[in-house]
């Protein structure tokens, strides 16, 4: 029997197949029901019992090097039949997993947050639920006042009134009721409206607004810093131009365009021919305004501007869908890590 075992080990121990139907084949000779190991495990039986210790122990040798033999070229023969995957070879070691990117609405929202710091601004910060008086009677809002339809505004309560806040010049509001002048804060933050989703619009948007109150502040500082700002933001050559607009909270008030960076101000189809993009509202701020969150309008003056984040990163890198912005794919975002 002794010769037996050292034979079949022998055989294991050779044994090289070359696909993984002979190696199937091979564990069933020698480790299946009806294979040669079971077959000395039978014969064992008759063994003499001071033989017993050193053949049990030699049966068992070789039951432990035929698994793992068979193991080691299954192994083999299924890591060649694996199909390619898109993360490489599993049995590799580990490595650093890919970095992601910062979002282009996060890029552009701290560039402009940077060009006004320059100027002296501070970042100031509010809830996005809101009540009437910070989003709209603080505002110069009147109560059944039409220019509050000029925002379709999502509710939550009523009586009183909570909402999800429709521009960050709620935050504007909390900055003049907490603080005395002066005041030169700068109000990044989301806003929500009630506004069917498509390529130029969405429920869901970004506002960097500005607020800067101060003795003898005039209509000539507002578009200095303005054209500070676009010059920062669209390069040397960019200019601005101001037409003249409605809003409650400031008067005099203006639309604000820039010179087309895609086509230098000659006209193309981004500007639809004009050379000119618009990029925000501004004014003076509003006495009724001051008055009501507690400044005197006679001591004090002082103006106040908004912006889409959206909007500027359409018109600084050619974005024109601005769905891209909120479907979170990678393929797009990884073209902005050289904004970085």
């Amino acid at each position: 029997m002794n010769n037996k075992i050292n034979e079949l080990l022998r055989r294991v121990e050779e044994f090289a197949p070359q696909s993984a139907a002979a190696l199937e084949e091979f564990r069933v000779k020698i480790l299946g029901k009806k294979g040669e190991l079971n077959a000395l495990l039978e014969e064992f039986r008759s063994v003499a019992p001071e033989h017993k210790r050193e053949l049990g122990q030699k049966i068992n040798a070789l039951k432990t090097a035929a698994t793992e033999r068979i193991n080691l070229f299954r192994e083999r023969f299924e890591a060649a039949a694996a199909p390619a995957s898109s993360a490489g070879d599993m049995t590799r070691t580990g490595c650093a997993e890919e970095l992601g990117s910062r979002h282009p609405i996060s890029v552009v929202r701290n560039q402009i947050v940077d060009i006004f710091a320059r100027l002296g601004y501070t970042v100031a910060e509010g809830p996005e639920i809101e009540d009437d008086r910070h989003v709209f009677s603080a505002l110069n809002f009147p109560p059944e006042h039409p220019a509050r339809d000029m925002q379709d505004t999502f509710f939550i309560e009523k009586n009183p009134d909570i909402l999800l806040r429709t521009h960050t010049s709620s935050i504007q509001v909390r900055t003049m009721e907490r603080q005395k002048p002066p005041i030169r804060v700068i109000c990044p933050g989301r806003v929500f409206r009630n506004e069917a989703i498509s390529y130029r619009a969405h429920c869901i948007f970004h506002q960097v607004e500005g607020l800067y109150i101060d003795k003898g502040v005039s209509f000539a500082d507002m578009k200095q810093s303005i054209l500070y700002f676009a010059k920062e933001m669209f390069g040397e050559q960019a200019v601005i131009r101001m037409r003249p607009s409605y809003f409650p909270f400031t008067e005099p008030s203006a639309e604000v365009d820039v010179s087309c960076n895609l086509c230098g101000g000659k006209g193309c189809n981004v500007c639809k021919g004009t050379g000119w993009l618009e990029i925000m509202g501004c004014g003076m701020v509003d006495p009724n305004v001051l008055e009501a969150n507690g400044i005197d309008h006679k001591e004090y003056s002082g103006f106040a501007f908004g912006m889409g984040v959206e909007r500027i990163a359409m018109l600084k890198y050619g974005v024109k869908d601005l769905r891209l912005y909120f479907e979170n794919d990678v393929r797009f975002l990884h073209q902005f890590d050289s904004a970085l």
